[in-house]
């Protein structure tokens, strides 16, 4: 891998998981010191969950869960794939930094802040645009089975669920970790890392 080369992160996220937003923030700073083009897509949690036997706590969340992504589908179909990162970026960050559990209001804001129709917020709470997210999810998902979470992230075209992270690595330290990463996507024959995770995430 040279300089000049421009490698690709593909990565499907749903903006609910605080693991997915720690490792987009990540992709973010390397953004800033290597070469990469990042290409943002939404899985969802509500339909990785469905049929499964959940506690009714997460069940009533997944059923929460629906209304972000189908907002930030409807919002790409009508327009365009460049209002996707923004529009995760702007739930994320009221989420995740600022703590916001009511999901309409979430909506509404991200939508505002990204100045897009507020009326977009109505697919929260339909079908409408269930084909598409189910098809992006399963663009996603198809890579690395079905006994994953989020975020799932392919790397020159080699998924895996993951790097779960706990910080936001930053600056040349995120960079060496996309190094490392890219380099064990380039092996064929390399699926899994995994410990025991001791720690909650934090977005600082």
């Amino acid at each position: 891998m040279t300089e000049t080369t421009t490698n690709q992160a593909d990565f499907w996220f749903d903006p609910l998981c605080p693991f997915a937003w720690i490792t987009s923030r990540w992709i973010s700073e390397v953004e800033e010191v290597r070469r990469i083009k990042t290409v943002w897509h939404v899985m969802s949690l509500a339909v990785l969950n469905e049929g499964r036997d959940l506690e009714p706590a997460y069940r009533e969340a997944m059923d929460k869960a629906w209304g972000p992504v189908r907002v930030i589908i409807a919002a790409q179909e009508q327009h365009g794939d460049q209002v996707v990162k923004p529009l995760y970026d702007a739930m994320g960050t009221l989420i995740h930094l600022g703590g916001e559990k009511d999901f309409g209001t979430v909506i509404s804001k991200a939508l505002a802040d990204c100045g897009l129709p507020a009326s977009l917020a109505d697919a929260a709470a339909t079908d409408a645009f269930d084909t598409q997210l189910r098809a992006s999810h399963e663009e996603g998902i198809s890579l690395v089975g079905q006994d994953v979470g989020t975020p799932v992230v392919a790397f020159n075209g080699t998924a895996f669920f993951g790097p779960v992270l706990t910080r936001i690595p930053r600056g040349e330290q995120a960079g060496q970790l996309w190094d490392a990463t890219v380099t064990l996507a380039a092996y064929p024959h390399f699926f899994e890392i995994k410990r025991s995770r001791s720690e909650r995430p934090e977005f600082n």
